[in-house]
């Protein structure tokens, strides 16, 4: 599939990007370490975040429609630098979770309008594809993200955030760069108003089952930093795993392009990559070395992989002409969701029950999913024809 130019550069921008944006799963280690505050409390304060990106996605896909979709993705950006560069010289921890909520508000700006544009651009047929694509870029990204997070992370885990606040504006320089210039979208605001993604019921069972996998994927990356001391590891081994999470995700794009996975359904593939997570888990359950624990990681990463591109597609396939923004701005309100619930409970079970307890709860969560899928998310059935008489 060739990709339009816009999408390159969309993707090339999120793997520069993603080489700093690994300062959010180490913010309530950060805060534990430096301000000395417990996990309840850290969990409390990252809660902060995840409160703030839910009406974030939401004004990203508003401004994206009025402002346009350029300037929206260039204003996210510089606002998120400039939070990463406050926390990272906040001097209190009042500051730093004022700093944090801020970081939340414009944290997801940048996505629906990214996101809407891939979907336009790569067309019906191939946003399946496009999607899968955008996240192995991430993924990219990140491989160089968790090296630079075991190196940083080592030193002063403040520094993650000042890398974070360069990738952004590096990031923002190539999109004002390379990407056309917006054109008024008058058709597209007309059309927008003619529906509410709200009110589609299958726009809101995606949201759900959405919502039960940003909790599931934002508990594991905020729970592994934390949890790995208790193994005899150091927090920053943390690192090392999202950088083999990140590269089994991009050497495992061809099997996307295997003809019986390729063939699979929407619900089947679904199901398929929440039960190769739950397995993963299990495995961190039972962990005790950080050979083993990236044995789970590359199991959870396969699972991201069948995950993430089929429910983008299936949402933006859902959306009407014109639409996409906001229907992608919508579903994408379940990292939200997520952002809240996943710390406050990540570091609740941890401190009150313990990591093989946490891992093992987050398993049967996902086996839970599994299970959802196969059993809502079905195609209406197709009504037989009658024969003629």
């Amino acid at each position: 599939m060739t990709l339009p130019r816009p999408v390159k550069v969309l993707l090339v921008a999120r793997v520069v990007n993603r080489v700093g944006a690994f300062s959010v799963p180490f913010l309530a280690a950060l805060l534990a370490a430096d301000y000395h505050a417990g996990l309840a409390s850290a969990g409390v304060v990252a809660a902060f975040f995840g409160v703030a990106s839910i009406p974030s996605r939401l004004v990203g896909g508003r401004l994206a429609a009025g402002l346009g979709r350029r300037r929206t993705i260039v204003a996210g950006l510089v606002g998120c630098a400039l939070a990463q560069l406050g926390l990272a010289g906040a001097g209190s921890l009042p500051v730093a979770a004022g700093c944090a909520f801020a970081l939340g508000l414009v944290f997801e700006l940048y996505e629906p309008p990214s996101q809407a544009l891939i979907a336009e651009l790569a067309g019906p047929g191939g946003q399946e594809r496009a999607f899968s694509l955008f996240n192995a870029a991430l993924a990219l990204g990140g491989i160089g993200a968790g090296l630079l997070a075991a190196l940083l992370g080592r030193w002063d885990l403040r520094w993650l955030f000042v890398a974070d606040a360069v990738s952004c504006l590096l990031c923002a320089l190539l999109v004002r760069l390379a990407v056309p210039a917006d054109t008024r979208p008058r058709d597209r605001d007309r059309t927008a108003s003619a529906a509410s993604p709200w009110r589609d019921p299958a726009l809101l069972l995606m949201l759900a089952l959405g919502t039960g996998y940003a909790l599931l994927y934002l508990q594991i990356v905020t729970a592994l930093p934390l949890s790995l001391p208790a193994r005899g590891l150091h927090t920053a081994d943390a690192g090392l795993l999202f950088t083999v999470s990140a590269a089994a995700v991009v050497a495992g794009q061809p099997l996307l392009r295997l003809r019986r996975i390729a063939a699979l359904g929407t619900a089947t593939g679904l199901a398929l990559g929440h039960l190769l997570i739950a397995v993963g888990l299990l495995g961190y359950a039972a962990a005790t070395t950080l050979p083993t624990a990236a044995a789970a990681t590359i199991l959870c990463a396969l699972g991201e992989l069948l995950v993430m591109g089929r429910a983008y597609g299936a949402v933006a396939a859902l959306a009407p002409a014109g639409q996409a923004d906001r229907y992608l701005a919508a579903f994408g309100t379940c990292w939200g969701f997520g952002g809240v619930a996943a710390p406050l409970v990540a570091t609740q079970l941890l401190t009150h029950a313990g990591p093989v307890a946490l891992w093992t709860t987050l398993a049967a969560l996902s086996l839970t999913l599994t299970a959802a899928h196969l059993t809502l998310h079905r195609p209406a059935p197709t009504p037989e024809l009658t024969p003629p008489s």
